[in-house]
């Protein structure tokens, strides 16, 4: 559970449900639908409160996202809705063809995109089965339940480009000509989590389709309903993407929730663990204090144990559930087996619910992210190197210990009183030998690796791509790809962007960062190796400076 808000990840707005001040969409849905004799609302007697529980469960963005011109669409999305409710059937997802663009190309290679047809939008019939099931799938929530996803206005057209290009080419001789795009809608409705939305994306890049636009909506049961306008389906057949569609989700489908077997092997082992009473918290001993970060799921305060200061995390419970609460097992059963001087010491833990809190030692230096970014602090090269060696060398124990992050970032690397850098926050870290699939998209987009944005299988090296982007974050003093939203850097990134490179850095430390961010994940460095470069770098660094003051 990150508790540092802000950091890496974009939050929706807060959202309102209800109706839209002095004017109430789902009146004129319902009445649209009546007059034009739609069966369902017409023979229901029970149409208009289902009507009205629909748009509860929705936020208000979405009555206003509603095309007036074709309200059955709303019946569709209850379906969708519906639909997901069973796990054998998750995620369901309906294709349709929309229009074709006319896209005209002149001599100055200007593009206009044009509707021909925006008066000739089929219309859907929701008693037709709308939803394609994907193959079973597990029915676990990855993580925890408080969706981070945004509204997403695309154009990334490279596909639709290069058949633009085409065209002209092929009619070169010609001032001006024209070629019609193909714009189709795709509708996903499954389980809503953190990434949903990146990983939706990735699917239909895989397929070869362009998004032209998202909207994206969370219902207030946990459900998710996806809209996404595409092209580069190279007509307008429908049956072919259906089945482009359901080889994309039978390919991912391990993907779509998090190992099943994981929550309940580590409750038993927590459960049966023979000392259970060294790390187990009295609470009536426990003396919290201030309130020092704030999360989307719980919060961390400062306090005292057993006249010791320490961090105490606490998961508010009203947000418990199984997925939270594997997460918390998860990251008990990690600290209580590691001790390492550059690793967060593990002081214990509150396991019984309601109250589960993890209590550590308490980092008075704070992170890393607040060190650069709000306390606006210009690292020497010295200073860079101790701090990304302390790294390194915790990184080592863990990966020794068979042990990955999979959160490997500066909000996650914290300060003692001295300065010494510690690994921290295991929430989403796993043991390597671990059973089960290992998650996509787990951790923070800016920092993550490509193989696990692409929902490839990765190891520790994904930790080490974490590494390279800490390192250029430490010596740029900057916030990676701070221009960029965390989507768009994901999705920069999984097609081979990085960050720019440091014009001023050491020409060693500039290498180092390259290779650790190769996108082949066996051309990084171990952290072993990285430690012993880092070092014979600070010894050569140390060395200059001395001769440099002797003379």
């Amino acid at each position: 559970m990150d508790l540092t808000e802000g950091v890496g990840e974009s939050s929706s707005p807060p959202r309102s449900f209800g109706s839209f001040s002095n004017y109430d969409v789902r009146n004129d849905v319902y009445n649209r639908l009546i007059e034009s004799g739609n069966e369902e609302a017409c023979s229901n007697p029970e149409f208009r409160e289902q009507l009205d529980a629909h748009f509860n469960r929705l936020p208000a963005s979405y009555g206003l996202d509603i095309n007036m011109d074709r309200v059955e669409d709303v019946l569709v999305h209850q379906k969708l809705l519906a639909l997901a409710k069973d796990p054998e059937k998750r995620p369901v997802y309906y294709v349709r063809f929309m229009e074709n663009l006319c896209t005209k190309a002149d001599g100055n290679d200007d593009q206009e995109f044009i509707n021909i047809s925006s008066t000739a939008r089929p219309s859907v019939d929701p008693d037709t089965e709308v939803a394609v099931p994907s193959h079973k799938r597990d029915s676990a929530i990855d993580f925890e339940p408080c969706s981070k996803l945004e509204d997403l206005n695309l154009d990334v057209r490279k596909n639709s480009n290069d058949m633009e290009d085409k065209c002209v080419a092929e009619n070169s001789s010609r001032r001006q000509e024209s070629l019609h795009v193909p714009i189709h809608e795709v509708i996903f409705s499954t389980v809503d989590k953190p990434k949903l939305l990146s990983q939706l994306s990735a699917l239909l890049s895989d397929i070869g389709l362009n998004i032209r636009e998202a909207h994206v909506f969370s219902t207030t049961d946990g459900y998710s309903l996806d809209v996404f306008v595409v092209d580069g389906w190279p007509d307008e057949d429908t049956d072919g993407l259906y089945k482009a569609m359901e080889k994309a989700v039978a390919r991912s489908e391990g993907s779509w929730s998090g190992s099943s077997n994981s929550h309940s092997v580590l409750e038993k082992a927590i459960a049966t663990e023979t000392n259970s009473g060294d790390w187990e918290i009295d609470m009536r001993l426990l003396k919290i204090g201030e309130k020092i970060a704030s999360g989307s799921c719980g919060d961390l305060y400062r306090g005292v144990y057993l006249g010791q200061d320490v961090a105490i995390k606490i998961l508010r419970s009203e947000h418990l559930n199984n997925a939270l609460e594997d997460e918390f097992s998860q990251e008990v059963a990690i600290l209580k087996e590691v001790q390492h001087r550059n690793v967060v010491h593990f002081i214990g833990a509150c396991t019984k619910s309601p109250q589960l809190c993890i209590v550590t030692e308490y980092m008075p230096g704070g992170s890393l992210y607040n060190y650069l970014h709000k306390n606006h602090n210009v690292l020497k090269l010295s200073q860079l190197l101790r701090f990304a060696i302390d790294v390194c060398k915790g990184m080592e124990y863990l990966h020794q210990n068979d042990i990955i992050h999979r959160d490997l970032k500066t909000a996650n690397l914290l300060m003692d009183i001295h300065n010494a850098v510690k690994v921290a926050d295991f929430g989403v870290a796993r043991f390597q030998n671990q059973g089960g699939v290992m998650t996509a998209e787990t951790g923070t987009y800016r920092w993550m690796a490509p193989e696990v944005i692409n929902h490839q299988p990765y190891d520790q090296k994904a930790d080490v791509f974490s590494f390279a982007i800490v390192l250029w974050e430490l010596v740029t003093a900057k916030v990676p790809y701070e221009t960029m939203t965390p989507l768009q850097a994901a999705l920069g990134v999984r097609q081979g962007l990085r960050p720019d490179p440091p014009e001023n850095a050491h020409p060693k430390l500039l290498d180092l960062m390259q290779r650790c961010w190769d996108a082949a994940p066996d051309k990084r460095l171990s952290f072993s190796e990285i430690k012993i470069e880092l070092e014979a770098l600070l010894q050569e660094v140390q060395e200059t400076s001395g001769a440099v003051n002797g003379n």
